[in-house]
């Protein structure tokens, strides 16, 4: 069976990274750095605007910037299938 992420790839999903920047709760003046990645359809990213979304409701840090980057934003996706494989001893 394949892998789970190799599906989302198929289906058309690409691998996100985002960095997110927080307010420390009890030190609101200081920045803290968090990086997330997943599969995520490029360009509503739904999983990432869940993950946002339960940070909102459930963490203290209030969020101050996110940064996103996605294999679309920089080149488009490219599947190809191998003509043959050769192995070499």
């Amino acid at each position: 069976m394949a892998c789970g992420d190799f599906v989302k790839q198929i289906s058309g999903y690409g691998l996100v990274t985002a960095e997110i920047l927080y307010h420390l709760p009890d030190h609101p003046a200081f920045l803290q750095s968090y990086i997330w990645q997943d599969y995520d359809l490029s360009p509503k990213f739904p999983e990432l605007n869940k993950f946002l979304a339960f940070w909102r409701r459930e963490l203290e840090g209030p969020l101050h910037s996110v940064k996103v980057a996605h294999c679309e934003l920089i080149k488009p996706a490219e599947l190809r299938a191998v003509g043959g494989i050769y192995l070499l001893n």
